[in-house]
């Protein structure tokens, strides 16, 4: 190796100094541009362009779409007066997503069964795939006298069950002070526990549908090993002050790892990425509402605050969840829904997601219209289940 004079040298370790600089400064800039495609590249999207190739069905924009929606419920019936929102249609970059096809789901779950766990917004997508199978059949509701927040539902042409558990941490948890009853009363939250409510039963299922997210901004005590480890925005003295993040992490460490240690669990697991609220002008206790009527761009709105962290914190635990899982023969898959949604500050229930007559003083801009841009998950999760008939035909 030539070795270079002294003042060169020096000239040479500078120039190398502010390349290196320079890149970095440039990679540091497009990691939020990046952030969707960098955590989802491991799982290639099933929908197929006309030249045979796979296209990257969560990277889209939505475009308009007179004829929609599917069906009409919810945010209708209880006075939203604008339809707007209704009109368009999710179109992935490189493809055509096809729509949802009722038949074909039935026939591809015959003699399946479909859980959901997680919290309200978990339920509000099992509601969306009921009523986008509607056209199809009608189930009957299981009763669940035991955990009564959960719910099942039956489609006995098709033997197919499609279930729900009320689990908003995945894990454990208990109200501390259970006669409040508010938005920000305390919970302890046993971080390495997984609940009685969906492990015991979760076993018989063919698919799992697993998300988290709103319930870990409230105050929480985190819990491991039955000791205190911890706590959120819990302002108890001689207690550590953890994020959010420690409890969203290891929620979802412990949920994989427990359907990973079944040994009766042979199901497929889907996380079901983030779900980003729209408050504008406030947050959910000072007056934030969302009263928009048609999507933004991505330029005028992007995941932001904690968001981008609980996103990749989730997606990293799949990462290595779906790594051990191929070990014991079991499938771990990314069902990217996130940024299709950050740009639908106007598919949420506002003010009228009750009643007319109900007097809803805060506005609900968590949850998704029905019909409205949730349906896209389940248009999402057709085209994955189509994957999975199709790789295990070719094994």
């Amino acid at each position: 190796m030539e070795l270079l004079p002294t003042g060169k040298k020096l000239l040479h370790n500078a120039t190398m100094k502010l390349i290196l600089v320079t890149i970095a400064l440039i990679l540091l800039a497009m990691i939020p541009l990046n952030l969707f495609n960098h955590f989802s590249s491991p799982w290639p999207s099933p929908v197929s362009t006309k030249l045979g190739k796979k296209c990257d069905m969560f990277r889209g924009r939505w475009v308009q779409f007179p004829k929609g929606p599917y069906y009409t419920n919810n945010c209708m019936k209880f006075g939203r007066p604008d339809t707007e929102f209704l009109k368009w249609r999710w179109k992935p970059d490189e493809c055509e997503l096809p729509f949802f096809d009722a038949a074909q789901f039935l026939e591809l779950v015959r003699g399946k069964s479909m859980a959901f766990i997680g919290d309200s917004v978990a339920r509000n997508q099992m509601e969306s795939l009921l009523c986008l199978l509607a056209s199809e059949g009608d189930p009957i509701t299981v009763s669940n006298t035991k955990y009564p927040l959960s719910k099942s539902c039956l489609y006995t042409d098709y033997n197919f069950t499609v279930a729900s558990f009320w689990s908003p941490y995945l894990v454990k948890d208990i109200d501390a002070k259970p006669t409040a009853g508010t938005a920000n009363s305390l919970m302890n939250v046993y971080v390495d526990e997984a609940p009685e409510a969906w492990m015991s039963q979760i076993e018989k299922f063919s698919y799992v549908i697993v998300s988290a997210g709103i319930w870990f901004f409230r105050p929480q005590v985190y819990y491991e090993n039955g000791n205190i480890v911890g706590c959120h925005l819990c302002h108890k003295k001689n207690v550590t002050n953890l994020t959010a993040l420690y409890g969203y992490r290891k929620a979802f460490q412990t949920t994989f790892r427990t359907l990973l240690r079944l040994k009766n669990f042979k199901g497929v697991t889907f996380l079901r990425t983030v779900s980003p609220s729209h408050f504008e002008n406030g947050e959910w206790n000072t007056g934030g509402n969302c009263v928009r009527t048609k999507p933004v761009s991505s330029k005028e709105m992007r995941l932001e605050g904690l968001y981008p962290e609980m996103y990749s914190t989730q997606v990293e635990e799949l990462n290595a969840a779906e790594k051990l899982g191929r070990k014991r023969g079991l499938k771990f898959r990314l069902l990217d829904t996130t940024e299709a949604l950050v740009v639908r500050p106007d598919g949420h229930p506002g003010y009228f997601g009750k009643r007319v007559h109900e007097n809803m003083t805060i506005p609900d801009c968590v949850h998704w219209c029905l019909p409205g841009p949730i349906d896209a998950w389940n248009e999402f999760l057709l085209q994955m289940l189509k994957m999975e008939g199709d790789s295990s035909l070719g094994q």
